[in-house]
């Protein structure tokens, strides 16, 4: 009587393992960047998708911040007369727009994730921290071309004469820290949100409510030069605060750099995306029961 013989294969010559991650707070960041061309479609899908059908199509990067800083001259320069630390209105509010938008766009566009995509999430697998990255490169993009419209009305206000004076040395240091402290905390508020809204759909109508309440407790639309004793701890416990300030700052020569204000927006921006890394892993494991 012949016997089967069973030949058990050494599990090291698997092509693929799968096994539990061993912490909620790894993001798995080598598997992200085998998909760093899955992340660059993703980005350019953004930028076309957008603009394809419209009539003016990309100029829409530069018409919004424009008709917004009329709208703040004409409110809050003219009739309310709120001060612009001796700046032109024009250049001061969009300077605040600007880096403000980048904000504001990220965390609007990574709070959407599971909802938005879960087809894509349902069909095939690929590292779901791909698609809020996307988010963020893209919105770094838009970003660039609105702050050529930034710099050059800057160009036009210094020929001109007027007293703006920008720091050279620190818009090459300042601005880079501005930037990856705005992708941060715009990221990691977009995780928290995108993770709650898959269980919790009314926050959905409070997030576009939510940015616009958290501009005016920044100073977008005011220096916070212009802010009594009083309300400036209440402005100054908002990190976006000193971010926006700096900026202001090494451009245009008018605002706050400061360094410890810089070090708390970081210190704020590493908090948020760690429980955003912890509330993101552990929802992505159980979205498509709740979606």
């Amino acid at each position: 009587m012949k016997k089967d013989i069973i030949v058990l294969q050494d599990p090291e010559t698997w092509d693929l393992v799968i096994e539990p991650r061993s912490s909620i707070l790894n993001l798995n960041l080598k598997e992200v960047w085998r998909y760093k061309y899955l992340l660059v479609m993703f980005v350019k899908r953004d930028l076309v998708s957008v603009y394809k059908q419209t009539l003016l199509g990309p100029l829409w990067f530069f018409i919004q911040p424009i008709l917004t800083t009329i709208t703040f001259v004409v409110i809050f320069g003219n009739i309310a007369n709120i001060s612009t630390d001796g700046l032109p209105q024009i250049l001061f509010y969009l300077a605040g727009i600007t880096i403000w938008n980048y904000f504001s766009e990220t965390l609007t566009a990574t709070s959407n994730t599971f909802i938005t995509n879960a087809n894509i999430f349902g069909k095939v697998y690929f590292p779901r921290l791909v698609m809020p990255l996307s988010k963020v490169f893209s919105g770094l993009i838009k970003f660039g071309i609105q702050f050529l419209l930034f710099a050059i009305v800057l160009v036009y206000f210094l020929v001109s004469g007027t007293a703006v004076n920008p720091d050279i040395t620190g818009i090459l240091l300042v601005t880079p820290i501005v930037l990856f402290i705005m992708a941060g905390l715009g990221l990691g508020f977009g995780l928290i949100l995108s993770s709650l809204t898959t269980k919790y759909r009314d926050l959905i109508f409070l997030i576009t409510f939510g940015i616009q309440l958290l501009m005016y407790a920044t100073p977008v639309i005011y220096p916070m030069s212009a802010i009594s004793d009083k309300y400036k701890w209440l402005i100054a416990a908002n990190p976006m605060s000193w971010l926006v300030e700096a900026f202001r700052k090494v451009y245009l020569g008018a605002g706050e750099l400061s360094w410890p204000g810089l070090l708390y927006s970081f210190g704020f921006m590493v908090l948020i995306m760690l429980v955003g890394t912890v509330i993101f892993n552990r929802v992505e494991k159980t979205f498509m029961d709740t979606v």
